[in-house]
Parts: structure tokens; sequence; C-alpha cells
């Protein structure tokens, strides 16, 4: 109890593995980093769905200064991004950091000791001067408000805990949800099911997956010629970027490369899906860019197929035995698969208490105020503590872009700690309001605020219809401003701070 780390970190994924390997950089070896699971890789663990891959290409998603020349195809599958987590924590020796199946309850500011007290499930408390909460954007399973879903005798699954036993040969499955996750696993469903039963809420943009595997010569020559991937990664994630800002982010000013993305989309569509009434189904009416786009060449054609069937009436209730849809039709299933996605914006943002100064609670005053961090990782009212998962913090497409941006912002603010001999740093109560104010701004020229999203049912928007997930800026623009954000714009106290430095 009495003992104070050098920090704690909440999450052993990508997120968390990233800010101890910064950590290190900046001198501090005393971490302990706190996972809820068995084992680390966050989301890549927890996640083992049949069709499991990164929906973006694998060159863009690693860390930049340790890229991964083994992948075996363009879009990696679960397990190659399971093993390179495991590659990362024991290259930079963060292992030894980590405590698996351990259940964070909150954390608290404790101004007498200048120090954080991290609370775990069972009354254990640990420790540290920084507090740096990794717990992912998607970490919380949500499930479907749909009545008499208890009720259901046959076999029911969430994606996110996938039983590896679950029989599914020749049985009766359901799955509700079209999202991301649903376009890789409902065709490996449907190679399976006797019979296969899709619920759609909403449509998702769906493009062309240029997909394949990796020839030997090329991994050859990533491994050997390290300049070759670099090269790889940047052209990727320059279309990545392309889409993204041009399409989505500058909607307003750049309409043409929103309407070109949704035309991929729609021929991609019309390529596939001959029957014009199912093709309609399909169709989003909402702009692209509205919730997050992924990329599949056999998605749209499982609904071709005579044993799928797309049920597009709303779902009204489940029964023991199946579905019952809002005009009186029922299914019977044998199995029920949820792929209804996450929970972001109730719990977790943060998705544990986190209670800074004058006893403030972050996810509340966060829902009661306006969603906001400081270039989407410090908050004012709560110092030493770096929100990974945070408001205006997601970059680009790539996970990895945003992780490094905010590695890059903790080593700004930790070299200035550092230099002014400081044991306490705080974001400013303005600094955090300019910040807000040019993110609304910056938001106005986008799809989310310009465009028309209404029926997106998008998880980008908060409980108060804001889009506060993604940053309205470019990568570029994100990287840039992590190395050169005024160090005024933070408060640095402590016992050790000298005058001049001040």
């Amino acid at each position: 109890m009495n003992q104070i780390h050098d920090a704690v970190i909440v999450g052993a994924g990508f997120g968390g593995m990233g800010a101890a390997i910064e950590l290190h950089r900046q001198g501090y070896d005393d971490l302990v980093i706190l996972e809820r699971e068995d084992d680390l890789g966050g989301t890549w663990h927890v996640n083992r769905y049949p069709g499991l891959a990164v929906d973006i290409p694998s060159s863009t998603y690693s860390y930049s200064f340790e890229p991964n020349p083994h992948w075996s195809r363009l879009f990696a599958p679960g397990a190659e991004l399971k093993k390179y987590a495991g590659h990362v924590a024991d290259k930079y020796g963060l292992r030894r950091h980590m405590r698996f199946g351990t259940v964070v309850e909150g954390a608290r500011w404790d101004e007498d000791a200048a120090a954080w007290e991290v609370t775990l499930a069972g009354g254990e408390v640990v420790r540290g001067r920084f507090l740096l909460t990794a717990t992912g954007f998607l970490s919380q399973p949500k499930l479907p408000d749909i009545p008499g879903v208890e009720d259901f005798a046959g076999t029911v699954v969430h994606t996110t805990r996938w039983d590896d036993d679950i029989e599914l040969a020749g049985k009766r499955v359901g799955i509700i949800g079209t999202g991301a996750t649903a376009v890789q696993l409902i065709p490996e469903l449907a190679k399976v099911a006797d019979h296969l039963t899709v619920y759609q809420r909403t449509p998702i943009y769906v493009s062309p997956k240029l997909d394949g595997p990796v020839p030997g010569v090329v991994r050859g020559a990533f491994a050997k010629v390290p300049l070759t991937q670099k090269a790889t990664r940047l052209v990727g994630t320059s279309i990545l970027e392309v889409m993204m800002v041009a399409g989505v982010l500058h909607f307003r000013d750049l309409p043409w490369a929103n309407a070109a993305g949704k035309r991929v989309c729609a021929a991609h569509l019309a390529r596939q899906v001959k029957d014009p009434v199912l093709r309609a189904k399909l169709t989003p009416d909402y702009d692209f860019g509205c919730k997050r786009p992924t990329f599949s060449n056999t998605y749209y054609p499982t609904f071709t197929k005579p044993h799928v069937d797309l049920e597009t009436i709303a779902i009204d209730h489940v029964d023991a035995g199946g579905i019952v849809t809002s005009d009186g039709n029922r299914t019977d299933l044998d199995v029920l698969v949820l792929a209804t996605g996450f929970n972001l914006w109730d719990v977790n943002f943060p998705a544990i208490q986190v209670v800074g100064r004058e006893g403030r609670d972050l996810g509340k005053w966060w829902r009661d105020n306006r969603f906001c961090a400081y270039e989407g990782i410090t908050v004012p009212k709560f110092p030493n503590f770096f929100s990974l998962n945070s408001p205006y913090s997601y970059s680009g497409l790539s996970y990895f872009t945003t992780i490094e941006t905010q590695m890059a912002h903790m080593g700004r603010v930790l070299g200035a700690m550092r230099q002014r001999g400081a044991d306490i740093v705080e974001v400013t109560e303005e600094a955090n309001d300019q910040f807000l104010d040019r993110m609304t701004g910056l938001l106005d020229n986008s799809v989310f605020n310009a465009g028309s999203c209404s029926t997106a049912r998008s998880y980008y928007f908060n409980q108060h219809g804001e889009a506060v997930l993604l940053r309205p800026t470019s990568t570029l623009s994100a990287a840039r401003e992590a190395t050169r954000f005024p160090l005024d714009h933070y408060t640095f106290t402590g016992a050790r701070v000298s005058a001049s430095a001040s």
C-alpha cells in the first residue's frame, strides 16, 4: 500500500504497451500494467470469431518503430496480430510489468501523496505517480436492448466472447448486427450454417478488399530492406488518409471526395448483387463516412445464397425458440449471435471511475458538460493523468497512428517535467477550452456536422449527438502538434520546481 510506482497503466493492449514503451524511453521503469483478461493483446486477445482480421492494410497496422515484415496477407488474420503483440511485449521487456486477470474498479488522485490510488476488485490498492488509462475504444460490449433475449433456449454468443466449441454446422443461425465485425463473420457463418438469418438495422458501406497472400519474396525484402516496407506503409497510410481526411473531415469543402468513396462502394455492391430489391436493402441512406466503412469481397455475395436471408424489419422480441419481427414474422433459431458492437459513451469514456482533484468524477463531468481532452490525452483537474482513449484522440484509420501521436505528446510532457524538476503536471482549463473550441469549429466542415448522418446510428456520435471520437485534422497535423504544443498549456508544480524554470 505504501509503495508508489512510477506509473500504473490500465490495459495491456497496443495502447498500454505503447505507453509503457514511451515511459521506458523517458527513464521510468517501475511500472504496473493491469489487465482484466488472462493475457495481453487487448481486442486481438478478446476477439477470436471466425473471419477475424485487421480491416485496414496490415502494413499500416503496427508501430512504425517496430514494423512486422512477416504478415502473411495484405489484411492479416487476427491470430497474427495477437502474435505481433506478444513479440512487442517480449522485445521491449513489458511482460514483467503485467498483471493479468486483474479488474480495476476505479482510481482516485491523492493530493497529499501526489499519487494515484488504483483500487482493484477485492480491495487491493496499487499506487502510482502517473495513471494511464489504455482500455481501448472498443472494450465494453453492448448487449441489444431487445425484450426476451434472456429467454432464448438455444445458444447465445456475443462476438467479443466467442466460444470456439460452439456447434454451428447444420444449425439455424441468426445474427443481429451488420457492422464491421459482422461483415467479417457473416460469410464464415454462411459456410457452415444450415440456414442463416441476418438482422440488419443499418446497412454499411463496403469497399472492395484488395487482399491476398504476401509473397515470400516480398516478406524477405521487408525483412532485409526495411525501407521497402516503410514505402509500402506510406502508400497505404496515404490512401487511408485521403479517404478519411478528404472524404470525411473535409466534406463541406471537398464533396467530390466523399462522393467518390460512395460511388466505389455502390459499384462494388452493384457488381456483386444483381437483385435490385436485395441491393436496395444493402444500400445505406446516409453519407459515406458517417459510420466506419469497411472492406470485403465476400460479404455482399453471401446474401445471394439460397440459405441466407436478410431481415430488415425491426425485431419485436425474442422468445425461447427464435426471433419475432414487428410484422409478426417468426424465425426459429438454434444459435443466436450478437454482433451488436460496443458501448462507448455510457461506460467506455472512461471505462473505470477516475476521480481527480476536488472530487471531480471524469465520467460524470464529461457527460454533464462536454466530452473533451486536450490534444486527445489530458484533462484539467486530473494531474499526472494520460487518457489514451479520449474524445478527439482518434487520428486516421489506423489505431497505431493515434497511439504514436499520444506517445509523442507524453514524451514532450514528461521531458518538460524532467527539465523543470517537477513532480506534478496538469493541463490548464484555458488550453482545454481553446482546444475544444478549435475541434468543434473544424467539425463543422466534416460529414458528421455538414452531411446526412441521422440514420447512420454510428458509434462516432455520443449521447449529445456530437461526433467527438475522431480528431478532425490530418494525421500529419496531429503528429506535428504532439511535438510542438505550447508547454505553457500545462502547469508544472512540485517541491523541486525552480523559479527560473516556471
